[in-house]
């Protein structure tokens, strides 16, 4: 077999099945918040948002919303966990669901360099070296390995379920593996995520909130390079004031990108492109602005001739002005994942969404909430799917 490498787990039996939201599981991600947070030097953002994420009032907090205390619930068994190469902490998030829900886990790292994989791993490493966490040191297996057939068809031959994070293609060629009868997939694929703003609420506010609303919509964006499928590729403008807030808002957002952001060399050449293939081939198109190497904003006329919006990154966007909410029906499909929003309030947006049944759509969250990754994820009740209940009558 091609070579492989464990980073945590070598030697785990993975022969452990608890129920979800165990306390021993709590524990040790608490643990693993309190480690991680003193290693963490170099101050990742996505780090300290997973550490966050660990903390066991947070953990608590999900078990309230999630946990049914008057069902007999147990792990499948062994989860094999397929990650993406361009999300680094991705992996970390997967695995925390596997064991939420009471599972042993096989998870795959990509097998490109990343510092923030290597710190996550070190602190799970140096936490379960602690003689109370010796069961949940039987559930995990971290490895990393080219891409190749041979390994991934070993573990999907062991597995109890598989969540599978990566594009259509990969899924597809991942389905294609023998697995065990009651095995249970969770494809994670391809999707595209969209913003709504409010302009005349944006254009009341002060600098400083100015600031803070443009800080929130850089975090969902280029603090992942715009790879995530929550990242907003599409700007939606409603209310009256289009010019002035795109003005103010894009002449904010270029201003931190400036001071911030540290594109990696290809992404010049890959915006230029996508810029001129825009340019050539889509009429839809009103105006173009590059505000800088890292900040591309092509304004479209209309929603109506774009069935799908064209997954972006490092800092290309497209921009729409729109009458209403409703007009957002023209690019639902079950590619639609994630609205971040500004200036509507949850009321009224819960209120819209319910008296509009559109075809697509799993979340609605405000700006800067756009990465925060939760156990409903692409429509998926994680807990309840990656466990199974015993029926007692």
């Amino acid at each position: 077999m091609s070579r492989i490498e464990y980073l945590i787990g070598k030697k785990a039996k993975l022969n452990v099945c608890l129920s979800p939201f165990d306390n021993q599981v709590i524990e040790f991600l608490d643990d693993l918040s309190k480690n991680i947070n003193l290693v963490n030097k170099k101050g990742f953002t996505d780090v300290q948002a997973f550490s966050f994420f660990c903390r066991k009032k947070n953990i608590l907090k999900l078990k309230s919303k999630h946990d049914n205390e008057n069902s007999v619930r147990f792990g499948l068994g062994i989860l094999f966990h397929i990650t993406p190469s361009n999300i680094p902490t991705n992996f970390a998030y997967s695995l925390i669901f596997g064991l939420i829900s009471g599972n042993s886990n096989i998870v795959k790292v990509p097998s490109k360099q990343f510092e923030e994989i290597d710190l996550i791993c070190k602190s799970i490493n140096k936490v379960l070296k602690k003689k109370k966490f010796s069961k949940i040191k039987q559930m995990i297996v971290i490895v990393k390995y080219e891409k190749t057939d041979e390994w991934t068809k070993k573990f999907s031959l062991i597995s109890d379920g598989r969540l599978i994070w990566g594009g259509d293609k990969t899924i597809h060629e991942i389905k294609k593996f023998e697995t065990k009868a009651k095995t249970i997939d969770i494809p994670f694929s391809d999707r595209y995520s969209v913003s709504i703003l409010n302009s005349e609420k944006f254009m009341k506010l002060s600098k400083i909130e100015t600031l803070n609303s443009i800080k929130n919509f850089y975090n969902d964006t280029y603090a992942v390079d715009q790879n995530a499928c929550s990242s907003p590729h599409l700007i939606l403008w409603n209310g009256k004031f289009f010019n002035e807030s795109k003005k103010k808002f894009w002449e904010n957002l270029d201003i931190l990108v400036r001071k911030k952001y540290e594109p990696p060399s290809i992404s010049v050449i890959d915006n230029s492109s996508r810029l001129v293939a825009d340019l050539m081939e889509n009429k839809n198109i009103k105006s173009f602005k590059k505000f800088n190497k890292s900040l591309y904003v092509i304004s479209i006329k209309s929603l109506k001739n774009e069935s799908l919006i064209k997954k972006t990154k490092w800092g290309f966007f497209y921009e729409c002005n729109i009458k209403d909410l409703n007009e957002i029906r023209f690019i639902t499909n079950k590619k639609l994942q994630t609205i971040t929003y500004f200036g509507f309030s949850k009321k009224y947006l819960k209120s819209f969404f319910k008296e509009n049944n559109f075809n697509g759509i799993d979340r609605v969250v405000p700006f800067g909430q756009g990465l925060n990754i939760n156990l409903i994820w692409d429509g998926y009740n994680l807990d309840k799917i990656l466990s199974r209940e015993i029926e007692i009558i």
